[in-house]
C-alpha cells in the first residue's frame, strides 16, 4: 500500500541509559519518523448536541522509521508505536477532551461545567492484509471524568491514484458508568435549576458509527486530508434528557488537515 521512505534528514539524540530493563519492551534506539500537524473540524457543540461549532484540531504520532504503511485516522488519539512488528504495532496513546462550560450554550444551563479531561492509555493495531488496518484504544481518563474508554475501528484503506488514498469503514465506543454520568447525568440538583428531569446515566455501548477520510502526499514529508466522521448514541448516552429534549443522538463530524513527517535517531 505504501512504499516506506524517508521523512526527511535524520536528527540524531542520546539517550542516558535507563536504570533498570524492562522485559519485553523493546529498545528505543534506532530511527523514528514523527508526524506532526494541525487540522480544524466542523464538531457538535458538545457531545449529544444538535448544534455545531469549528474547532482546531492538533494532529500527533511517533512510530519506527521504515515502517510499511503511513496511515492515519482522523478518530486516533496521540500515540507512540513503541512495539512496531511487522504488521502489528502498539504503545502508548493520549486524548484530550475539553471542558464543558455550562454558560457558553443555552442547553446546558443548569447543568454546571464539567472540566477537560485527559485520557491515558494505549493502542494495538494490525493489519492482517496491506488494505485494512484494525485499531482499539484503551483509555483512562482524570479530570472532567475517571472512567475507562474503549475506542474500536477498522478502515479499508484504497489507493485511488499514485498519492491520493482514500479509506472507510465502522467505528465503536464503550465508556464506564464514570465516564458517562458527568456529560449524561441529571441530579436533584441539576434537575431543579435546569427543568430537566433526573437521570442517572450509566455505562456501557456509548456509540457506534462510521467514518471515511480521503489523503493526498504531497511529498514523502507533507500530507493533506479531509474526513467526515458520523457516530449513532447509543444506550444511557442516547437516552439521557439533554439528548432526547435538547440535543441529538446523530452526531456528525466534518474536518480538514495537514501533516508534516521528518525523522530522527536515538543512539
Amino acid at each position: 500500500m505504501a512504499i516506506p521512505q524517508s521523512a526527511s534528514a535524520q536528527t540524531a539524540f542520546t539517550l542516558p541509559a535507563p536504570p533498570f530493563e524492562v522485559p519485553m519492551l523493546p529498545s528505543p534506539s534506532g530511527n523514528w519518523t514523527v508526524m506532526v500537524g494541525i487540522g480544524g473540524e466542523y464538531t457538535p457543540d458538545f457531545v449529544g448536541s444538535k448544534n455545531g461549532k469549528f474547532l482546531p484540531i492538533p494532529i500527533f504520532s511517533i512510530r519506527r522509521a521504515g515502517s510499511i504503511d503511513q496511515f492515519r485516522g482522523p478518530r486516533d488519539s496521540a500515540s507512540i508505536a513503541l512495539l512496531d512488528v511487522g504488521n502489528f504495532r502498539a504503545g502508548p496513546a493520549f486524548k484530550y477532551v475539553s471542558s464543558r462550560k455550562s454558560d457558553k450554550y443555552s442547553e446546558l444551563t443548569g447543568l454546571g461545567d464539567v472540566k477537560a479531561a485527559y485520557e491515558l492509555g494505549g493502542f494495538v493495531e494490525y493489519y492482517p492484509v496491506d488494505w485494512l488496518r484494525l485499531r482499539t484504544e484503551l483509555r483512562q481518563g482524570f479530570g472532567g471524568h475517571s472512567g475507562a474508554v474503549a475506542d474500536v475501528s477498522a478502515d479499508v484503506i484504497v489507493p485511488l491514484i499514485q498519492r491520493l488514498t482514500i479509506s472507510a469503514g465502522p467505528r465503536f465506543t464503550w465508556k464506564s458508568t464514570k465516564a458517562t454520568e458527568p456529560y449524561f447525568g441529571v441530579d436533584a440538583a441539576q434537575a431543579l435549576a435546569s427543568g430537566l428531569p433526573m437521570y442517572d446515566a450509566r455505562g456501557g455501548a456509548h456509540s457506534v458509527g462510521v467514518g471515511s477520510q480521503i489523503s493526498y502526499r504531497i511529498n514523502p514529508q507533507w500530507e493533506v486530508h479531509a474526513y467526515v466522521e458520523y457516530q449513532k448514541l447509543l444506550g444511557d448516552a442516547a437516552d439521557s434528557p439533554l439528548v432526547k429534549l435538547r440535543g441529538s443522538s446523530n452526531q456528525t463530524t466534518v474536518g480538514l488537515g495537514a501533516s508534516y513527517s521528518f525523522d530522527f535517531r536515538i543512539r
